[in-house]
């Protein structure tokens, strides 16, 4: 829900804007309304397969709308949001730019198109689904994301979910009271407090494990050893399902939901809320002293006919100065084009080197056993370990592109008071995902097989020594001890270089898995940071080259205002100085506005959600 002061603000300056004859302020103003009227606060809800992250997104908005079933794993994006009636559509990535595809669909159908069973590997191709509740608590702007699962965070999904964190407004990693946190699950974590503002746990089945609050202890005792500052929420969703039936308060305590809730409410949305009203008061400000430049130049020549050449001078320089911020030159644009050209260098070289070091460690473990007997441990390590790599290169490559912001933010004004551009992300959906490892077909030797090779060879080696045996005349025919020997002692061996030829050929074959998958893992996960950093550059350009436009042209005005004043005559000049001087309080009240928009609104906090506020 949009702050209705900041949008009466907008709706405010957008007048003076159209009054003061702005299009290019008031343009930047309707994307600041546009902001407000869609407050989408996501919510990532992620964990390893079955956690119970599904179940948890219902218990939220006490509805099913995330199939659940032991036989079941979320296969796609699933987001739930407000809207007045219930609703579910299919979004597909649009082809050469164009718009997503969307497809509404029957609510009972959801569960063939978002899991595994009814819609395996995503062959649908599906980017996200959306559902629409009519929800209290999803009214404020909340969105619930319940991401895939499939794998675990070690895995291809893992990944991709690691590419979605920039855009969303909090994580909730969830994992349920059978065990302590696990490797990948800690390192996630640690990734995320880097990549996303709020980091919270979530403690799932604890109906379920008599012994949830020790494991909770320990998950506290892994998050402070590992630097890891998150809040740990043990709730039980099939409690919170039954309360909110049911009406009862006091299981509803004891679900452990109305923890969970406030911390949504109080902590993400509110953020979001003075995170809005800060930029909005900041837009605002802006354009009203751009809008009273203009006046303040020309009254002050009114006031002081003789200050006009020494104010047009000045003013004619800071136009020249505004407009070399324009030119492809000028040294903030050169700043954003070979930092982005480096940083795209850089964090290329990053992902293939740690991928070629997995590679050689792949490599050895595969020469170092058979892999058809311990493919399952091969590929899980496997997995973890190419995520991991992914991940840690997608958060260098986000805080590179922060610190690139910053970099082109001080060449374009130093000692200037400029406001960057908020870096998130818009997509609503996660990168694309890697297929996992595939195993080779394995040819393994046989009983049957080993027989006839060792028959082959056997065949052999006895026809040869019973010749030999007979033409020297050590033996009377050819099958003879000797060569009964030989056959034995050939076919032993023809079998034994079988299975090794067998052995390197499982080895070498596993090997062309594991290149391939790196060159997938390089290409689909090169291509997500190439484009996460080609976002940022055009973010960054059209801002900045907005701001410049908006402040030469400013300045265009303030000089032309500051020579027409000399036009004016001496009885119309009392009259024009009272003129401007009222309109100088009008931007000043705004300003002034703008400026209270946060110290008005400070006390505000959204007020903890009920049992029976989901409904």
């Amino acid at each position: 829900m949009a702050v209705p002061a900041a949008v009466d603000l907008v709706d405010l300056a957008l007048k003076a804007t159209t009054a003061y004859k702005r299009p290019d302020l008031g343009a930047r103003l309707l994307h600041t309304r546009k902001r407000l009227a869609d407050p989408d606060v996501r919510v990532l809800v992620v964990g390893e397969f079955k956690q119970g992250k599904s179940q948890l997104v219902n218990a939220l908005v006490n509805a099913p709308v995330c199939p659940v079933d032991d036989d079941i794993a979320t296969a796609v994006p699933t987001v739930v949001k407000y809207a007045d009636t219930t609703s579910v559509t299919l979004v597909r990535e649009g082809l050469n730019d164009a718009p997503p595809e969307r497809t509404e669909v029957p609510a009972n159908r959801l569960a063939e198109y978002v899991s595994e069973a009814g819609n395996p590997g995503n062959r649908a191709l599906l980017t996200y689904a959306e559902v629409g509740l009519p929800r209290k608590l999803l009214g404020g702007g909340l969105v619930l994301v319940d991401t895939p699962g499939v794998g675990g965070l070690g895995s291809a999904h893992g990944a991709a979910t690691m590419s979605a964190l920039p855009s969303a407004d909090a994580v909730l990693l969830v994992s349920d009271a059978a065990q302590e946190y696990s490797g990948p699950e800690l390192e996630f974590l640690h990734a995320a407090m880097k990549l996303c503002p709020n980091v919270a746990c979530v403690l799932t089945k604890t109906d379920l494990y008599p012994h949830w609050r020790q494991i909770n202890d320990l998950d506290r005792g892994h998050l402070g050893n590992a630097g890891i500052r998150a809040e740990i929420f043990p709730v039980s969703s099939m409690l919170r399902l039954h309360a909110a039936k049911t009406q009862d308060a006091a299981l509803m305590d004891e679900s452990g939901f109305r923890e969970l809730v406030d911390f949504l409410l109080r902590r993400v949305v509110a953020q979001s809320d003075e995170l809005d009203r800060r930029s909005t008061s900041q837009d605002v400000m802006s354009v009203a002293d751009q809008l009273a430049a203009e006046m303040k130049a020309e009254l002050s020549v009114q006031e002081d006919p003789e200050r006009v050449e020494a104010l047009v001078a000045e003013l004619t320089r800071a136009k020249t100065r505004a407009d070399d911020l324009k030119q492809r030159t000028s040294r903030w644009q050169i700043t954003l084009n070979d930092g982005v050209a480096d940083l795209q260098s850089d964090i290329d070289y990053d992902l293939r080197d740690r991928l070629r070091t997995i590679g050689r460690e792949a490599e050895q473990l595969i020469d170092d056993a058979d892999p058809s007997e311990v493919w399952d441990q091969f590929a899980e390590w496997f997995h973890q370990q190419v995520s991991s790599a992914a991940s840690s290169n997608f958060v260098w490559a986000a805080e590179r592109a922060r610190w690139l912001a910053g970099q082109v933010a001080e060449h374009f004004a130093e000692g200037a008071d400029i406001a960057l551009p908020n870096l998130r992300f818009d997509d609503e959906g996660m990168a694309g995902k890697v297929d996992p490892l595939e195993q080779p077909e394995s040819e393994k030797l046989g009983v049957g097989g080993g027989i006839l090779s060792g028959m082959r060879g056997g065949y052999g080696g006895m026809l040869m020594i019973g010749m030999a045996t007979t033409l020297t005349g050590l033996a009377a025919t050819m099958l003879n001890p000797f060569a009964l020997g030989a056959g034995l002692l050939f076919g032993a061996k023809t079998v034994k270089d079988e299975k090794k030829r067998m052995l390197e050929r499982r080895r070498s074959d596993a090997k062309v898995a594991v290149r391939k998958h790196i060159d997938e893992v390089t290409f689909q996960v090169g291509k997500d940071s190439r484009d996460m950093l080609r976002g940022t550059q055009r973010q960054l350009r059209d801002h900045f080259s907005a701001l410049a436009e908006e402040v030469s042209l400013s300045l265009a005005n303030s000089v032309m205002a500051a020579q027409n004043a000399l036009k004016t005559t001496a009885s119309e000049r009392e009259q024009r100085i009272r003129d401007l001087k009222a309109e100088l309080e009008r931007i000043a009240a705004l300003s002034a506005r703008a400026r209270s928009l946060l110290t008005d609104a400070a006390g505000a906090q959204p007020q903890a959600v009920a049992s029976g506020s989901a409904s």
